[in-house]
C-alpha cells in the first residue's frame, strides 16, 4: 500500500488500500500504529470538512449524541463511533459519518485511532451517513453497493438537503445486496439499532415504539424548562403567603385597636405595660379570647389572664 509521507495532504488518485489481513499481520504494533497515524494524515482533508458545513455537523453530532445517550441509559451493548477510519483487508479506507457495532463495549476513553477488521474480529454493523452539500452519488449509490459488498448488515443514508431517509438492509447473512427499507408511516425500522429513523421537525429523529429519543441539548431545554417552572411556581407561593401574612398581620392590627376601644369603651384601664403585652401578641386566637373577655370582664386581669 503506497501512502502520501506524512504532514502531506492526500493526492488526487487512487484510494487508500488497507493491508490484508496477512500483511496486517505480519507487522508490529509500532509499525501497525505509524501505518494508522499516515492513513488519517492522509485522510484529513479540511477543505472537504468545511465544504459540508455546519448544517452537516450539527447533524451528524445530534444523532450520535441521541443514540449515545440512549444505549448508554438502555445499557445495551453496542459501540458507536463517529468519523472513525474503518479498515477492511485489502479494501478502500472509508470514513463513514456514524458507524454501529453491536455486542462490543463503548469505553469513556477510546484508545482506537481505527475500527482495523483484522483486530477487531468483525466488521461494522450499521453505517450512518448524513449527506447535505456532499457527493450524492457516493451516498446513494456507491456506498450502497460497497457496504452490502462488505456485508454491513444496514446502511442508512439522512438526507438533509431533501430532508429524507433512505435505508438499507442486507436480507440475510450472506447476501451482497442491499434491499431497500420500506419506511412505515414515515418510519424506517433498524434492526440493529431497534430503533426507527424518521425526519420530524426538519431534523433526524429516532424513535423506540411511539417515545422519542432525546439529544443532550433537548434534555437540558426539558430541564431548564422544569426548573424555570418550579421558579414561577414558588415566586407564586412565595408571593401568595406573603399575602396572606399581610392579611392575618391586618386582621390583627384590627382586633388590637378593637380590643383597645372595648377597653376605652369600659373605662377598664389599660396600664403602658398591659398595652405593651397587647400590641406585641401575634396570636389571632389570643387577642380573639381576650376581645370577647372585654365585653363582659371587670378588669383587665381577668380579661389577659392565662
Amino acid at each position: 500500500m503506497v501512502l502520501p509521507a506524512s504532514g502531506t495532504p492526500r493526492p488526487p488518485g487512487p484510494p487508500l488500500i488497507a493491508p490484508t489481513e496477512e500483511e496486517w499481520r505480519a507487522m508490529t504494533p509500532a509499525e501497525r500504529e505509524r501505518l494508522l497515524v499516515r492513513i488519517l494524515d492522509a485522510l484529513s482533508d479540511p477543505k472537504s470538512a468545511m465544504a459540508e458545513g455546519r448544517p452537516h455537523h450539527k447533524a451528524k453530532g445530534r444523532a450520535i449524541d441521541m443514540l449515545t445517550l440512549h444505549f448508554g441509559s438502555t445499557g445495551r451493548v453496542i459501540y458507536m463511533a463517529e468519523e472513525l477510519a474503518v479498515l477492511y483487508p485489502g479494501e478502500d479506507v472509508f470514513v463513514p459519518d456514524i458507524l454501529a457495532v453491536l455486542d462490543v463495549p463503548q469505553p469513556e476513553d477510546d484508545p482506537r485511532m481505527a475500527w482495523v477488521v483484522a483486530d477487531e474480529g468483525r466488521g461494522l454493523s450499521l453505517v450512518l451517513e448524513v449527506l447535505h452539500q456532499g457527493d450524492r452519488n457516493k451516498d446513494l449509490v456507491a456506498n450502497v453497493e460497497r457496504y452490502a459488498r462488505l456485508g454491513i448488515p444496514e446502511y442508512f443514508v439522512y438526507d438533509r438537503l431533501r430532508q429524507q431517509v433512505h435505508g438499507h438492509r442486507l436480507p440475510g447473512p450472506d447476501a451482497t445486496r442491499y434491499q431497500r427499507i420500506v419506511p412505515q408511516m414515515g418510519r424506517h425500522a433498524s434492526a440493529v439499532l431497534g430503533l426507527d429513523l424518521a425526519v420530524a421537525g426538519n431534523r433526524l429523529q429516532f424513535f423506540q415504539g411511539m417515545a422519542e429519543l432525546f439529544g443532550s441539548a433537548d434534555l437540558i431545554g426539558r430541564l431548564k424548562g422544569m426548573m424555570e417552572s418550579l421558579e414561577s411556581r414558588a415566586e407564586q407561593a412565595q408571593a401568595q403567603a406573603e399575602q396572606a401574612q399581610a392579611q392575618a398581620e391586618q386582621a390583627m392590627a384590627g382586633l388590637r385597636e378593637a380590643l383597645l376601644a372595648a377597653l376605652a369603651m369600659r373605662r377598664i384601664p389599660c396600664p403602658d405595660e398591659a398595652r405593651a403585652r397587647l400590641l406585641a401578641c401575634q396570636d389571632p386566637a389570643t387577642l380573639q379570647r381576650w376581645l370577647l373577655r372585654a365585653m363582659s370582664a371587670d378588669s383587665l386581669e381577668q380579661i389577659l389572664a392565662e
